[in-house]
């Protein structure tokens, strides 16, 4: 197989992954084929740690394959796995970790760095629809485990 055939077969490989999650689900996949070529692969041995709370937020993660704990003042807070997605926040606010990330498996998992995210928003703001929607879902979870807690 050649060369640029095999690399054609891995970006629509990164379009079709992308598509898969609940961010970039209603993206077209013509922006997400912009996307795509941001994705960097990293291989992580279990027991990793990818970022610690408080550390800067410069990328998000996509679990390719195995299993990150989200760790909050020692305390597991979830489990994530194939499919799913950490660090999306630091994609749009730059700021501090909220919680840690330590690999509970084996892992592979593709990055996304910040600045050139940010440079394709700029270009492509239909990226940015599926993080407010993330984000909407979130504050009406925490608003209704916050009114069910009073």
């Amino acid at each position: 197989m050649s060369s640029s055939l095999n690399q054609h077969l891995l970006l629509l490989e990164k379009v079709l992954l992308l598509k898969s999650l609940s961010i970039f689900k209603e993206t077209p996949e013509t922006i997400l084929s912009e996307l795509a070529p941001l994705m960097k692969e990293e291989q992580l041995e279990s027991d990793t740690i990818i970022f610690e709370e408080n550390d800067p937020g410069n990328c998000m993660y996509i679990i390719l394959s195995g299993k990150i704990s989200i760790i909050k003042g020692g305390q597991e807070l979830a489990v994530l796995k194939e499919n799913e997605v950490l660090g999306e926040l630091s994609l749009l606010d730059n700021e501090p970790r909220s919680a840690a990330a330590i690999a509970k498996t084996d892992c592979m998992l593709y990055k996304i760095d910040h600045e050139p995210f940010y440079e394709l928003l700029d270009t492509r703001p239909e990226i940015a629809r599926g993080f407010i929607k993330i984000l909407c879902n979130r504050l009406r979870q925490l608003n209704e485990r916050t009114a069910k807690g009073n």
